[in-house]
């Protein structure tokens, strides 16, 4: 049986979430309330599933991975019937650099450990923990927009006109952006992506206010 550890909230794991329904796997998931006064992740509970102390954590039979890269990857190569990279070595190259530029230049600098510090040890207020949000999302859009709306790769998507692991990593980002307010108008290309990818079920299906954890109105 396959097992997803995650909270409603964390783009690390909506992008776990809209492969497995991609890829139609069943698996069950489990919350971990990161909410701070709460931060299951801490717990010492937690800690013996997950050394790290993060989200998501994935376990398929007796194989178990933190870090959604891996798991994205283990998850392509090991059911590979809806494959989320193209064919070709520069073709997986450049849709890697699209994820990347999110995995490893803006989601980082933007997750909850990161802004809890930046207001309990350098007593950021909220507007400035969001101008540090809004700041580093609207450097790397800026770039991904750019390279997007120049390509030849792009269609409907990412690469093409079938989603895949680009547009994995740039839904969850689009929705952080809608929630801190920033203003996504300047990246008319990566908005037409995510509206796409918005309509399809494996999309919708992971959106966080889908989830059980997720507070209900």
């Amino acid at each position: 049986m396959r097992t997803l550890y995650g909270y409603f909230r964390s783009s690390a794991a909506y992008r776990v979430r809209i492969a497995l329904n991609l890829k139609q796997l069943e698996c069950e998931h489990k919350a971990v309330n990161l909410i701070p006064g709460v931060s299951e992740q801490k717990s010492d509970a937690y800690r013996a599933i997950n050394p790290q102390g993060r989200v998501p954590y994935f376990i398929d039979g007796d194989v178990k991975l933190s870090q959604s890269p891996a798991i994205l990857e283990y998850l392509d190569e090991v059911y590979p019937d809806v494959p989320l990279l193209p064919e070709g070595a520069a073709n997986r190259a450049y849709v890697r650099q699209l994820a990347n530029i999110i995995a490893c230049d803006i989601h980082p600098l933007n997750n909850l450990a990161v802004l809890g510090k930046l207001k309990g040890e350098f007593g950021a207020d909220d507007a400035l923990v969001k101008k540090w949000y809004g700041d580093w999302i609207t450097e790397g859009f800026t770039a991904l927009e750019k390279i997007v709306s120049g390509s030849a790769h792009t269609g409907e998507f990412c690469f093409g006109d079938t989603p895949g692991l680009a547009d994995l990593y740039l839904v969850p980002q689009m929705y952080n952006a809608r929630r801190f307010n920033v203003d996504t108008g300047p990246f008319p290309t990566l908005e037409r992506i995510d509206a796409s990818c918005n309509t399809l079920e494996p999309f919708i299906k992971a959106l966080p206010e889908n989830q059980p954890d997720a507070p209900k109105a």
